[in-house]
């Protein structure tokens, strides 16, 4: 006997709600942002400052001055007591019709862990800034965002990240968007000073960091690897050669990270791959318990978009990071957040590494929104919205990882595990 039309209707509009209680409706895009100079700025203002590692115990401060003026950072722990002076150097790029600024490029330090600093850039400036070092034991705390771009939502996720309480930002590519707009890098870089400017900023490139046009501009990198200069030189007897990849320690040398460049060479004798085995083999785990490894394109994703792109890098370096059980690998591009189980070669293995895409800082492009279905056994959590990563080690074995969605510019846990390295599990000793 068929239900009454009043009671069909209450059980639709009861199912409805319990939909809505647990479902998520993706908020609408947002619009663009372009951040111009202060009004009160000058030529020699300086602008678009950001800091990054440089060995155990310096860091790298960048920033842009329209007209040419000193490289120097003077710094101290005190406000208006700037006791330590440090000099540098400064260039510019050109890159079709625009000319950048000057890139000013100054390491400081040593510099004392865990400790706050301010410092002031050029000649009698009076914009002071404040960076903090990060700490030289556990715990450790990563922020991580990837595919950033300069929308309403990166300014969403941006915010966030303020409240958060982090020590160094990881960001796996897709940095500006600026696609050839070179002026773009310049409202990037004012957008993220105020967060880039006070904890490390740690980059590896993406695929819209390329800039390349054949014959008319051949060279690919150009802005990339001006403005945000990584430490892949910091020491002579293990540098990469290359500012698109590059590794370094923190936390004491309890945490090793690794940035690789999706879109560079990876293939066999490959530069990318000669440093990258090198990189491996001095790996010691009992002293570095955590490895973590960077790429741009992942190499596990069950998003429809860009399926596959990262295949090529997974065949050509996947075993190398397997057999040094690196823990957890990160990657952007999807413009969507995943995370998977342990896995090595497309099947559940409990020694290999935890892969999580967080392509969804804000990009302009917008969400990703479909996937395969059924969804794969691998594949723990799969969503389609704006959000960053927190990534906490807790101690030399365990860290706690979450995954905050930008609902209603409130960042909402949806998503959270605790891992247990590897280099803990006597199953998974590495086998370099």
């Amino acid at each position: 006997m068929a239900p009454p039309p009043s009671a069909l209707c209450l059980a639709i509009v009861a199912c409805s709600l319990l939909v809505c209680a647990f479902a998520y409706t993706r908020p609408p895009p947002r619009g663009t942002l372009s951040v111009p100079l202060a009004d009160n700025a000058n030529g020699l203002t300086p602008q678009q400052v950001h800091i990054s590692l440089v060995g155990s115990d310096k860091m790298r401060v960048t920033w842009i001055t329209d007209d040419d003026s000193p490289s120097v950072v003077e710094y101290g722990t005190s406000l208006g007591k700037y006791s330590s002076k440090a000099t540098g150097s400064s260039d510019c790029y050109s890159y079709l019709f625009y000319r950048s600024g000057h890139i000013h490029d100054v390491v400081i330090g040593p510099l004392i862990p865990g400790k706050l600093y301010h410092y002031r850039l050029g000649l009698n400036s009076d914009r002071n800034f404040v960076l903090k070092t990060p700490p030289k034991s556990f715990p450790f705390k990563f922020a991580v965002i990837g595919d950033l771009g300069q929308t309403e939502w990166t300014n969403s996720t941006l915010n966030h990240l303020a409240a958060a309480d982090y020590d160094l930002l990881l960001l796996p590519g897709d940095l500006s968007y600026a696609d050839f707009v070179q002026p773009l890098w310049d409202s990037f870089g004012r957008l993220v000073e105020p967060l880039a400017s006070s904890r490390p900023w740690m980059v590896t490139q993406g695929n819209h960091e390329i800039e390349k046009i054949p014959v008319i501009h051949p060279k690919s990198f150009v802005a990339y690897n001006a403005r945000w200069r990584m430490p892949y030189d910091a020491d002579l007897a293990t540098s990469s050669g290359s500012n698109l990849f590059y590794s370094f320690d923190v936390a004491g040398g309890a945490i090793h990270v690794i940035m690789l460049g999706s879109y560079a060479d990876f293939g066999p004798g490959s530069p990318q791959q000669s440093w990258l085995e090198a990189d491996l083999k001095k790996l010691d785990r009992q002293r570095q318990q955590w490895v973590i490894a960077l790429v741009h394109a992942p190499w596990y994703s069950s998003n429809k978009a860009h399926q596959g792109e990262g295949e090529e890098m997974r065949v050509a370096l996947e075993a190398m990071l397997y057999e040094s059980r690196v823990d957890v690998v990160f990657a952007g591009h999807v413009h969507a957040y995943e995370r998977f189980e342990r896995v090595h070669d497309n099947h559940l293995d409990a020694c290999g590494p935890v892969h999580i895409t967080i392509g969804d800082g804000g990009n302009k492009e917008g969400l990703a929104t479909r996937y395969q279905d059924p969804q794969p056994e691998i594949s723990v959590f799969r969503e389609a919205s704006f959000g960053h990563g927190r990534f906490e080690l807790a101690n030399a074995t365990h860290a706690h990882w979450t995954w905050r969605r930008n609902v209603d510019d409130v960042a909402a846990v949806a998503d959270q595990v605790w891992l247990t390295n590897l280099a803990s599990d006597p199953t998974c000793h590495p086998k370099r």
